[in-house]
């Protein structure tokens, strides 16, 4: 237990109510410790906290259109890396039919988000059809391979030298958000039995970033059967039932699906606006005090940023703060509709990510210039 200096106070003009009732006129920013877990204080500011004209150095919000990065890739080892750590690798694998070889990481579990393309996964466990919105945890050491019928992206998360565990759900219980029910595990059907034979097949393994490969005069996904509490899972964005609260604006924590030791994943998905008429209806400004922020926008309209589309990644690293655009924060009360309608996958690392080697045109250079309100739209979307 970290005995924080913690102390509760009112200072000044200030709502009595974090991200509700904000006096007139003002913007609100929140310090917190812990991402959002730990001691916070929310300050009260005549000028919105990213009203800055001017960025100089390496520190600054980027933004990555992954949609322009190089055509498919055969395998998950080829994907194309975008930001890392010693604890974390994101990477974005654009492919298409069925994987030559199998894949198995010891470096770590891997994460599959697919943000396109449907088929099938074969593993250790068995067989599982995946979509579109699929979330699959592989535990770390599985033997795996797809198959999709058709170009597909996957956003690819390694928790390296680590374990995805479910977050606590505390006073809400261990049914809320998705009931654990809902997760499924690979069968060993008769599409997977089909797929067994004699031929030889080879089995990449990723150990401390290098790649070995070992042959087999069969393939090496023959089991008839197992039991047993570890597996390869499956759960799909339209499964998760988000919390809601019509009278404040939840924290990005309130949505989280996995965690590992070092960073958690969050999970965006349509829900209604608050409806307290003094509550917040965008995130509120924050600063990122303890943790790097990544988001990957997957499908929808993301309305809290101007000019983003499925396919791109934001990072906001550790240093700054950050909150809507000007568009959204005009709807800051009053929203023109009753829900949400965006779906994303955010990733909020303790340790700092590094960017990794991209393409030039991947990177929107004006993404820094996006809050400010005497720069044309776009020129901060070039």
């Amino acid at each position: 237990m970290k005995n924080y200096i913690a102390f509760s106070r009112i200072e000044g003009e200030a709502s009595r109510q974090a991200h509700t009732d904000l006096p007139a006129d003002t913007y609100e920013r929140e310090l917190g410790k812990e991402g959002f877990f730990g001691p916070a204080t929310m300050m009260h500011h005549r000028h919105a906290p990213t009203g800055w004209v001017d960025w100089d150095g390496p520190l600054r919000p980027r933004a990555f259109d992954l949609n322009k990065l190089p055509p498919m890739q055969a395998t998950p080892w080829a994907a194309t890396e975008v930001l890392t750590n010693n604890h974390t690798r994101m990477r974005f694998w654009r492919t298409e039919g069925a994987m030559p070889s199998l894949a198995r990481n010891g470096d770590g579990d891997d994460l599959l988000f697919v943000h396109n393309g449907q088929g099938s996964l074969f593993c250790d466990y068995g067989h599982l059809e995946i979509r579109d919105g699929d979330y699959v945890v592989l535990p770390r050491g599985t033997m795996w391979r797809t198959e999709f019928d058709g170009p597909a992206e996957l956003l690819l998360i390694e928790a390296t030298n680590e374990s995805y565990m479910l977050p606590e759900k505390g006073l809400v219980g261990r049914h809320a958000i998705f009931d654990p029910a809902i997760l499924e595990a690979p069968r060993i059907d008769d599409v997977f039995k089909a797929q067994q034979s004699e031929q030889a097949w080879q089995v990449e393994i990723k150990r401390r970033g290098d790649i070995s490969t070992v042959t087999y005069p069969f393939n090496p996904l023959d089991a008839v059967g197992w039991h047993g509490d570890l597996s390869v899972v499956r759960l799909n964005w339209r499964d998760i039932r988000p919390l809601m609260s019509h009278r404040a604006h939840l924290p990005p924590s309130a949505h989280t699906t996995f965690l590992s030791g070092r960073f958690v994943v969050c999970t965006f998905v349509p829900r209604p606006f608050e409806t307290d008429p003094g509550a917040l209806k965008v995130p509120f400004f924050h600063n990122n005090d303890d943790f790097d922020e990544a988001i990957f926008y997957h499908r929808g309209d993301f309305f809290s940023r101007d000019n983003i589309t499925a396919g791109m990644v934001t990072f906001h690293p550790c240093g700054f703060t950050h909150g809507p655009h000007p568009k959204a924060l005009r709807n800051a009360f009053v929203q023109s509709k009753p829900a949400t309608d965006e779906v994303a996958v955010m990733i909020d690392t303790r340790d700092a990510l590094d960017v990794a080697a991209l393409p030039a045109e991947v990177e929107n250079t004006g993404y820094v210039n996006s809050w400010r309100t005497d720069t044309p739209t776009e020129e901060a979307a070039e």
